[in-house]
C-alpha cells in the first residue's frame, strides 16, 4: 500500500500479516502492510502504541516471540534477498552486520556485567568477517566509542557508570559497530530526558549521513518526524493508513482523520496557540479488530460506510490515503 517505493529500495515488505497466538486468543497485530526504505534515506512508522510499530520491526530481524509471534503471510526483501524463508543461521549473519536495532530503553538492552568496550568488541567479533586481529577489533571499538561522543577511555567502565543519554549512546555505537546498511531505531529518545532526546536524534542523523545508512525511526511524535524523516507511514490498528514524503504529510490538505488527531495532539507555543485536541476513544481490540474501517469507532466523520466497508488507498502522486471521506487521486495498482 506505501506509495514511497522506487528503485533505490534497500528494504522492501509488502503485504504483511502477523498475529500473536495463545491458547485463549489470536492477536492481530499486523495486517496486510506495504512499506519501503529508499537506501540513505529515514522512515518514520509513527502511531500509538499497541499500532503494530515494534512487531513490523521484529518481524524485518525475524526476532518475534517464539512459539506465540507468527508471520502468517507476506514478503520482507532486503537487498532484493528474501528474509523470511532464510534459515536461522543465515539470518544471524543478516542481524547487527547489514541490519541493526535500537532498542527504546537502554537500561535493558546493555549487560550489566560486562563493560561497554567488551560489549561493542563481541559484536564485532561475531561479525569478523574480515578476520582482523583483537588489536584491529579494540582500534575500532576505540574509534566507534568516539563517533557517539565517549571518551575511549571509559571502555572499561560498566554500564551503571553512564548517565540514561550515553547508555543510549553506547546503545547506538553497538547498533552501529558493524556499520550495518539499515538501522531500526525503536523509540530510541523515549526514556530520555527532553534535552538529552534532541542531541541524540541529531546524532543519530549525523552518523546516518556519514555512514550512508539507512533508518527507519518509529515513533509516536510527529515533531520528530518532521526533524528527521524523509518519508512517514501513519500506522493504526497494524494497518498503514497514510503515507508519503515529509512534505506531503506535513504540507498537504488531505489527512487520514487519525493523522488529523495526531497533529491535533501536538503542543504549540505562541499567540497563535490552540487547546489540545486528543484523540477520543482507545485503541480497538486486536484480537477483535472492528468490521470495515479500523478508526470509525474514534472517528468523529464516520458513516455507515465506514463501519461497513474497508476503505480503498487513494494516491496523489507520492501520498497515499486510506480513507473513505478523501475522494479523487488515483486507486492502488497492484502491478
Amino acid at each position: 500500500m506505501s506509495s514511497i517505493a522506487q528503485n533505490d529500495n534497500i528494504l522492501e515488505i509488502k503485504d504483511l500479516h502477523v498475529v500473536y497466538e495463545t491458547d485463549s486468543e489470536t492477536v492481530y497485530a499486523v495486517n496486510g502492510i506495504d512499506l519501503s526504505l529508499k537506501a540513505g534515506k529515514t522512515l518514520g512508522i509513527v502511531g500509538e502504541t499497541g499500532a503494530g510499530k515494534t512487531t513490523t520491526a521484529l518481524s524485518i530481524l525475524r526476532l518475534l516471540p517464539q512459539d506465540i509471534g507468527k508471520i502468517t503471510s507476506g514478503s520482507i526483501t532486503f537487498n532484493g534477498q528474501e528474509l523470511l524463508t532464510l534459515g536461522k543461521s543465515e539470518m544471524q549473519k543478516i542481524r547487527g552486520a547489514s541490519i541493526s536495532m535500537i532498542f527504546q530503553d537502554p537500561m535493558t538492552s546493555l549487560n550489566p556485567v560486562n563493560t561497554v568496550g567488551d560489549q561493542i568488541y563481541e559484536s564485532l567479533m561475531l561479525h569478523n568477517d574480515e578476520h582482523k586481529s583483537k588489536k584491529e577489533l579494540e582500534e575500532r571499538v576505540d574509534a566507534i566509542l568516539e563517533s557517539v561522543g565517549i571518551p575511549k577511555t571509559r571502555k572499561k567502565e560498566y554500564p551503571h557508570q553512564f548517565s540514561g543519554g550515553m547508555k543510549q549512546r553506547i546503545v547506538i555505537a553497538i547498533a552501529l559497530a558493524c556499520h550495518p546498511a539499515v538501522v531500526i531505531a525503536d523509540e530510541p529518545t523515549t526514556a530520555l530526558d527532553v534535552t538529552i532526546q534532541a542531541q541524540v536524534l541529531a546524532m543519530m542523523s549525523a552518523l546516518r549521513d556519514q555512514l550512508g545508512m539507512a533508518m527507519i525511526l518509529i515513533t509516536h511524535d510527529l515533531g520528530v518526524v518532521a526533524e528527521t524523516c524523509d518519508d512517514v507511514a501513519v500506522m493504526y490498528a497494524g494497518e498503514i493508513v497514510e503515507s508519503g514524503t515529509v512534505e506531503d504529510i506535513f504540507g498537504h490538505v488531505r489527512h487520514h482523520p487519525y493523522t488529523e488527531g495526531l497533529f491535533g495532539s501536538i503542543p504549540s507555543l505562541g499567540s497563535d496557540a490552540k487547546r489540545l485536541k486528543p484523540i477520543s476513544g482507545l485503541m480497538p481490540d486486536p484480537t477483535n479488530l472492528p468490521t470495515g474501517c479500523s478508526f470509525h469507532p474514534r472517528c468523529p466523520y464516520a458513516t455507515e460506510k465506514c463501519r461497513e466497508e474497508k476503505p480503498e488507498a487513494r494516491y496523489f502522486g507520492t501520498h497515499f490515503v486510506a480513507c473513505h471521506l478523501i475522494t479523487g487521486g488515483e486507486p492502488k495498482n497492484d502491478e
